[in-house]
């Protein structure tokens, strides 16, 4: 197959390419910097039409990752990049795959689980899960996190493409050993002690692995059956404070250091970034993978966190993170 990732060149994307590059189809990433892999890599600015576009031509599929880190303070400057950099590049790539001539088969738009609502009694699926926006006293930055969602989403359903399927990716964090993504974050926090409750710890943790993140696009891109949105998450989600216990496991931490919401505040206000990238509770399932009949090789976190760790170890050898 021909797999054309826009915005590819980042983790995820990496990550995406490698498999499907080890897997014997054929990758373009589309980025606004050349640079050399093991993969074709094609300029585009995200912005305007240009030679990129014959790459879209008779592709299999497209799969849409463009998107300016979340990892930020929701200023109004970045708050601006952040819900541009998707709606545009969104709206681009579906007016190419509308023009084509011989459209791709699929388009796999990235999305994110951020877009369910905040909440603990229940997990969300795609069915009967509730659209956050709403919460009672949710903080301004929490209702911007869901108006991105909403408009990245909109944005594709404007575009119509009746001869390629569209499916929308609800992604949870993607777990991977891979420098500088979430799990070495959250690893290294863990091996200096400071893995431990944050808040009530009572707010759910939505992930995936990234082995079957990659098998789940690949069941999507061969399910002409699967359309609309889909959960790429864990079906066990688990609280933060069994998440962080999990991990602590796993790493061999003794202790984890637990941080109230005051501290959090002020830890994340320094390190320029959100509180609500950790407090918001994402209880997400994937109900409509799972009705197709999709197996996960890591439903349950514990076993994903001593995979994910004793892999990360063997890539740096004896040392710290």
């Amino acid at each position: 197959m021909k797999i054309v990732i826009p915005g590819g060149s980042g983790q995820v994307g990496t990550l995406l390419a490698r498999a499907m590059t080890t897997a014997g189809h054929e990758v373009v990433i589309l980025s606004r910097t050349p640079r050399s892999a093991p993969w074709r890599v094609v300029v585009w600015d995200a912005e305007t039409a240009g030679p990129w576009t014959c790459e879209f031509e008779g592709a299999d599929a497209i799969v849409h990752l463009t998107g300016r880190s979340v990892n930020c303070r929701y200023n109004t400057a970045n708050r601006r990049e952040i819900m541009d950099s998707r709606v545009h590049s969104t709206r681009l790539v579906g007016r190419i795959i509308s023009q084509s001539k011989c459209p791709p088969r699929v388009w796999l738009q990235m999305s994110t689980a951020t877009i369910y609502a905040h909440r603990f009694d229940v997990p969300n699926d795609e069915s009967t899960g509730i659209l956050g926006g709403n919460e009672p006293n949710a903080p301004d930055t929490w209702r911007f996190s869901i108006d991105v969602a909403r408009a990245w989403e909109q944005a594709a359903h404007e575009i119509l493409t009746p001869q390629t399927r569209k499916v929308l990716l609800r992604s949870a964090m993607v777990m991977s050993p891979d420098r500088g993504g979430v799990f070495d974050t959250l690893r290294c926090l863990t091996r200096y002690g400071l893995g431990g409750k944050i808040g009530d710890g009572r707010q759910y943790m939505s992930w995936i692995h990234e082995r079957d993140f990659v098998r789940a696009i690949d069941w999507l891109i061969e399910h002409s059956d699967l359309t609309g949105p889909i959960n790429l998450a864990s079906p066990n989600p688990l609280t933060q404070v069994d998440f962080m216990r999990s991990l602590r496991t796993a790493c061999g931490a003794r202790i984890g250091l637990p941080a109230t919401r005051w501290m959090l505040e002020i830890g994340t206000f320094l390190m320029r970034s959100e509180s609500e990238l950790i407090l918001k509770s994402r209880r997400v399932i994937p109900g409509r993978l799972l009705q197709s009949g999709f197996q996960f090789d890591f439903p349950d976190w514990p076993a994903a966190a001593i995979e994910l760790c004793h892999r990360a170890h063997a890539a740096e050898g004896a040392g710290s993170c």
